[in-house]
């Protein structure tokens, strides 16, 4: 069973179809990776010295990962209408979501790191 747009247009070469597929699984190991790693964050890494930061940045890696399954699935159909329908390919802020999120859990781990060193 498949939506009811996928009828829609032309059917685009099989090859672009199959890149947007390989892209959007990774997108999706991505996603599972931070949900991974939120796990792991709280089942492996003794408690900082500030008061709930370790489960704040679990919940920042899973509530990541998470949006970035669904909206990774939102692309793939986005670029996928957009080539049956043979228009430009869309744009998407899941680079700089991912980006910023991952850079801002790797400063305040950076910052817990140093801390602990004095």
């Amino acid at each position: 069973m498949s939506p009811r747009w996928y009828e829609e247009g032309e059917e685009p070469d099989y090859r672009f179809t199959l890149a947007n597929e390989r892209t959007f699984l990774a997108w999706l190991r991505t996603a599972l990776a931070l949900v991974a790693g939120s796990v792991a964050l709280m089942q492996f890494v003794p408690q900082f010295s500030v008061a709930g930061l370790r489960a704040a940045l679990a919940a920042l890696l899973a509530v990541t990962g998470t949006l970035l399954a669904g909206f990774g699935y939102r692309r793939w159909a986005r670029v996928q209408r957009a080539m049956r329908h043979k228009r430009p390919l869309p744009m998407t802020w899941l680079p700089f979501i991912v980006g910023w999120a991952a850079a801002a859990t790797g400063a305040v781990v950076l910052v817990v790191v140093l801390a602990s060193v004095r």
